[in-house]
C-alpha cells in the first residue's frame, strides 16, 4: 500500500513553496508518535488506517503539507481516536507557532490593498484607508494568537476545517461581547461620562437624539457586534413634550399669553397646520406644534445623518446600528416615528438611500396593524417607506414566541417587554438569570456549524457501506450531536474567558448600559452582569444538507422539509439542554453568514473534491432559508420558512424578493406583512432593487438602468441587502455574496 500511495502521490507542497518527494514513513511515525503520547498507547494498524484514507481520497499528483495535515487529523478522528488526533494537533500546534512568517504574506496583501476575502471579509468598511488596514493588521494577527494561545486544539481543528465557524475570533482575546439592546430612557433620565466629558440630562429633542448617537458608537468601540436601541419611540417622546413646551414659552413671551395656562392644554396629536383663520390661544400652541414638529423632523434627520457619518472603527466604518419601534401611542411618540420615517424617505444628501440605523417596525395587533388602531398610520407610512428605502424591517410581536405575559396596553413601560432585535436578525429575550426582556441585554459570542459537511461525511459512508436509510440519519444525528457538543463546550470556555474581565475595560457598557452593571465597581469582574447575555448555536446550509441526504431541498419538497425541521428541532433541544446543564442562555440561531457563505463550500470542495449542485456555487444558503435560486410564491416561501422562527430564537429573519416596482405598489408590502403576522414569522423584510449612480449619487428603481438620468454618467451599481444590512456599493461584497445576489429571484 505504501509504495501503491508513493505511486499515486509523487510530491508534497511545502509551506516555503518548495517541491519535495512523498514520505509515507513520515506519516506513520508521526501517527505512532502521537499514539504513544496518549494513555491507550498504540493501536493495531491505525496509521495504515491513514495512509490507505490518503490513497483513497487524494488523487492528484502534487499535495500541500497543510492538506495532509488535515487529512490525517480528520482521519484519526473518524477512527474514534480523538485522544491521538488531539495529540497529534497539540504537535502541529505547536510548530505552528514558531512558523507564524505567514502572516507576514497576509500583511503585505493588505498593503498592497488587493481585493480578496481577508479585506473583503466585512462589507461596512473599507480595508483600503490607513486606518482601515491598521484594523486589518491588527485582525489577523490576533486571530493568529487566539488560534495559538486560547482555542484549545481541538476546537481550531474543527474550526479550520470547516466544520465549524468561531466568530470574531480577532475579538477574542479582547474579552468583548457581541451585540447590546441600550437602555436609552436610564442614559437619558441620568447622564453619562465618555471619556473627558461628561454629558448631562438632555433638555430638548435634539440633545436626546446626539446623546443616542454617542451611547451607538461610545458602546461599538468597546464591543465587536452591532447595537441596538430597543424601544426608540418609547426613548424619544419625553423631550419632544420638553421641545414644545420651549417653543410654547417663546410663542406665550412674544405675544404676551398665559404660559401656565395654555402649557396644560391637553396635546393629542401633533400635526403641523396653516395659521391662517386661528387666532388667540389656538394659534400660539399651533405655532408651538408647527415649530416643535420642524423641529423633531430635524432632530431624526440629524440622527439618520450622524448614524450613515460617525466612525466606530478604523476602516471608515459606521456604527452597526439598529433602532426598534412602533406601539408608542402617545402623541409625542408618534411624533418621533412620523418624522423619522419622513426623513428615511425623503433620504440623506442628494436624496441617498440611508445605510444606518437598520429600522425595525415593531407589529403588534390592537396597536398599529389594522384599521382603527391608534398607531395604523404609521404602520402605513411605514409600509410606503420600506418601498422606496429597504427599512424599516418588521418584528412581530404577536408571534406565539415573542409574547410576554406581562405586557399590558396601559403599561407607560411595556416597551420593557417587547422583544426587540439587532437588524441582522440577533434577537435576546429569554433570561433564566434574570428578568424576560431584551433591554440592556445582548449577546456574548456564537459559533456557526456546517451542516453540509456532516451530510455530505455522512453520503460518503453510505457510499462506502451501502448504510440503511435508518442507519444514514442516525450516523447523522451522531455528527450533528457531536459538533453541537463541541461547540456548547467551546462556547463555555469563551464566556469563562469573557467574564474574567473588568468593568474599567467597558467603562459605557458596564457601567450604563448593561442590566445590572451600574452596580459593579471598576476592578470588580463582569461576571455577575454576563450571565443574562446569549450564547448562540449558529448553522448554515440546511437546504444543501437535504439535497444530500434527501435528494431535495425543503422549497421544493414535503418531506424535505419534514427533515429539515427535525434536524432543527434536534438543534433546539440541544441547546435547551446546554442551557439546563451550564446555566447560561444558550439559543439557536439562524446565523447572518457573510463571509462564512464562501468559506464553507471552499472547505468542503478542498475535502470532498466538487459535488455538482452541492459546493459547486461559490456559496451556501443562509441558516433555513429556501435557496435564493428557487423559484416559488411568497406566500410559499415565507410558509416554508415560518415554523424555523419559533425554533430559532437566537435569531431569525424572512426574505421577500420584489422587483424595482415597490414603490409603485407599497399597499402590496402591507399586505406581505398581515402575512407574515398571520403565519408567525418572527422578523421579516422586503429586498427589492435600487440602481445608484456612483457618480453623483442619483437613484431609480429601474433595475435595467444603464445611464444615469440626472448625470448621464454609465457607473451604476445596486444598493442591496448582504445579510441584514445594506452597502452603498456591492464592491464591498466578497464574491460568495456577488455570486448570491446574481441567483436571486423574484418572488411573487
Amino acid at each position: 500500500m505504501i509504495l501503491q500511495m508513493m505511486n499515486t502521490l509523487q510530491e508534497v507542497i511545502k509551506r516555503d513553496k518548495c517541491i519535495v518527494p512523498f514520505c509515507p514513513e513520515k506519516i506513520i511515525q508521526a501517527v505512532e508518535k502521537a499514539e504513544k503520547a496518549t494513555e491507550p498507547g498504540m493501536t493495531t494498524n491505525l496509521a495504515q488506517k491513514v495512509l490507505d484514507a490518503l490513497h483513497t481520497q487524494i488523487q492528484q499528483r502534487q499535495i500541500s503539507v497543510d492538506e495532509i495535515q488535515d487529512i490525517v487529523e480528520m482521519e484519526l478522528v473518524k477512527n474514534e481516536r480523538l485522544d491521538v488526533a488531539t495529540a497529534y494537533i497539540l504537535y502541529h500546534e505547536e510548530r505552528t507557532k514558531a512558523r507564524n512568517g505567514k502572516s507576514f504574506e497576509t500583511i503585505a496583501s493588505i498593503i498592497r490593498a488587493e481585493s480578496n476575502d481577508i479585506t473583503k471579509e466585512n462589507a461596512n468598511m473599507s480595508a483600503e484607508t490607513p486606518s482601515g488596514m491598521m484594523m486589518k493588521f491588527a485582525s489577523e494577527t490576533t486571530k493568529a494568537y487566539t488560534t495559538a494561545e486560547l482555542l484549545k486544539p481541538e476546537h481550531h481543528f474543527l474550526h479550520r476545517t470547516g466544520a465549524i465557524h468561531i466568530h470574531d475570533l480577532d475579538y477574542y482575546p479582547t474579552r468583548s461581547l457581541t451585540c447590546l439592546q441600550h437602555p436609552l430612557d436610564q442614559l437619558l433620565k441620568n447622564g453619562m461620562e465618555v471619556n473627558h466629558a461628561a454629558l448631562r440630562r438632555p433638555k430638548g429633542i435634539h440633545g436626546a437624539a446626539i446623546m443616542a448617537c454617542i451611547s451607538l458608537e461610545t458602546a461599538q468601540n468597546e464591543m465587536h457586534g452591532g447595537q441596538a436601541i430597543p424601544a426608540f419611540d418609547f426613548y424619544m417622546a419625553p423631550f419632544v413634550k420638553v421641545t414644545y413646551e420651549k417653543e410654547l414659552k417663546k410663542a406665550c413671551e412674544f405675544t404676551g399669553s398665559d404660559f401656565d395656562k395654555l402649557k396644560a392644554v391637553p396635546i393629542s396629536a401633533y400635526k403641523e397646520n396653516d395659521l391662517d383663520g386661528l387666532t388667540g390661544a389656538e394659534r400660539v400652541i399651533q405655532y408651538a406644534l408647527n415649530r416643535t414638529i420642524n423641529t423633531v423632523y430635524q432632530a431624526m434627520e440629524g440622527f439618520i445623518h450622524n448614524m450613515n457619518s460617525i466612525h466606530s472603527r478604523g476602516g471608515n466604518q459606521v456604527v452597526f446600528s439598529s433602532i426598534n419601534y412602533g406601539t408608542d401611542t402617545s402623541p409625542e411618540g408618534r411624533c418621533v416615528m412620523e418624522q423619522l420615517l419622513l426623513s428615511t424617505e425623503r433620504g440623506v444628501g442628494y436624496g441617498q438611500t440611508a445605510i444606518f440605523p437598520i429600522q425595525i417596525f415593531k407589529v403588534k395587533d390592537g396597536v398599529n396593524l389594522k384599521e382603527g388602531d391608534s398607531n395604523y398610520d404609521l404602520f402605513r407610512l411605514a409600509c410606503r417607506v420600506t418601498a422606496k428605502r429597504f427599512f424599516p424591517n418588521f418584528i412581530n410581536l404577536d408571534a406565539s414566541f415573542n409574547q410576554h405575559e406581562k405586557w399590558s396596553a396601559g403599561d407607560p413601560t411595556r416597551y420593557l417587554y417587547e422583544t426587540a432585535t439587532m437588524g441582522c436578525r440577533t434577537r435576546v429575550f429569554e433570561n433564566i438569570h434574570g428578568e424576560k426582556t431584551s433591554v440592556g441585554r445582548g449577546n456574548a459570542s456564537f459559533t456557526s456549524i456546517n451542516l453540509v459537511r456532516i451530510a455530505l461525511e455522512t453520503w460518503e459512508e453510505v457510499k462506502k457501506e451501502g448504510i440503511s436509510e435508518g442507519e444514514k440519519w442516525s450516523r447523522f444525528y451522531e455528527k450533528l450531536e457531536y459538533l453541537i457538543e463541541e461547540v456548547g463546550e467551546q462556547l463555555k470556555t469563551r464566556f469563562d474567558f469573557q467574564k474574567q474581565a473588568l468593568v474599567k475595560q467597558f467603562p459605557t457598557v458596564i457601567k450604563y448600559l448593561w442590566r445590572g452593571g451600574s452596580e459593579l465597581k471598576p476592578e470588580d469582574t463582569i461576571e455577575k452582569v454576563i450571565n443574562q447575555s446569549t450564547l448562540a448555536i449558529g448553522f448554515i446550509g440546511l437546504a444543501e444538507c437535504l439535497l444530500v441526504l434527501e435528494g431535495k431541498h425543503h422549497g421544493e419538497s414535503a418531506e424535505a422539509q419534514t427533515k429539515g425541521l427535525e434536524i432543527v428541532t434536534f438543534m433546539r433541544d440541544k441547546c435547551t439542554e446546554l442551557k439546563e446543564r451550564f446555566q447560561l442562555n444558550y439559543s439557536l440561531l439562524a446565523t447572518p453568514a457573510e463571509s462564512l457563505c464562501k468559506k464553507f463550500p471552499k472547505h468542503d470542495r478542498e475535502r470532498f473534491g466538487e459535488v455538482e449542485g452541492i459546493n459547486t456555487r461559490e456559496y451556501y444558503t443562509n441558516s433555513n432559508h429556501v435557496p435564493v435560486w428557487h423559484h416559488l410564491s411568497a406566500v410559499k416561501k415565507m410558509t416554508i420558512e415560518a415554523p424555523y422562527h419559533a425554533l430559532t430564537l437566537g435569531g431569525h429573519i424572512a426574505y421577500i424578493e420584489l422587483d424595482g416596482k415597490a414603490l409603485e405598489n407599497w399597499q402590496a408590502i402591507e399586505k406581505m406583512v398581515l402575512m407574515a403576522h398571520q403565519l408567525d414569522i418572527g422578523y421579516f423584510s422586503l429586498n427589492h432593487t435600487i440602481c445608484r449612480c456612483i457618480d453623483c449619487g442619483h437613484e431609480t428603481s429601474d433595475a435595467d438602468a444603464t445611464i444615469c438620468e440626472y448625470c448621464h454618467g454609465d457607473r451604476l451599481d445596486v444598493i442591496q441587502r448582504i445579510t441584514g444590512y445594506l452597502v452603498g456599493t456591492t464592491g464591498k461584497w466578497n464574491d460568495g455574496k456577488k455570486a448570491e445576489l446574481l441567483d436571486r429571484v423574484i418572488h411573487s
